[in-house]
């Protein structure tokens, strides 16, 4: 009994893991990204507000949360900044406060699932 209920809560852990797309790996090429983002200069130019956390378990579901990872093997996503915003799959704008990520155009969700 003890160990099923163990199994079960392992691999609902694992599951909630697997839906949340907010572990970021910035590559340097960009063939190694499976989205190209674009850094808009202001807050209604982007599609996405995004709040850097500095711990990985600050994260949530695709709110806009990113933890950046060192290693692209860690990430969720590997993303490539471009330097012009029709290159970008997603623009995004890097808010001060958490409490201001979120999606402005929930259409492009689909990017980071």
């Amino acid at each position: 009994m003890k160990k099923t209920i163990y199994l079960t809560l392992l691999f609902s852990i694992i599951g909630v893991n697997k839906i949340t797309a907010q572990k970021v790996f910035s590559a340097a090429n960009q063939n190694q990204a499976s989205i190209k983002v674009f850094v808009a200069e202001y807050e209604n130019q982007a599609d996405l507000k995004v709040y850097k956390v500095p711990y990985q378990n600050q994260i949530s579901k695709n709110e806009g949360k990113w933890y950046f990872t060192q290693y692209s093997n860690q990430a969720d996503k590997i993303v490539y900044f471009v330097k012009y915003s029709n290159q970008a799959d997603l623009k995004i704008f890097f808010v001060k406060y958490a409490n201001q990520a979120g999606w402005i155009n929930k259409s492009k969700m689909h990017l980071l699932y």
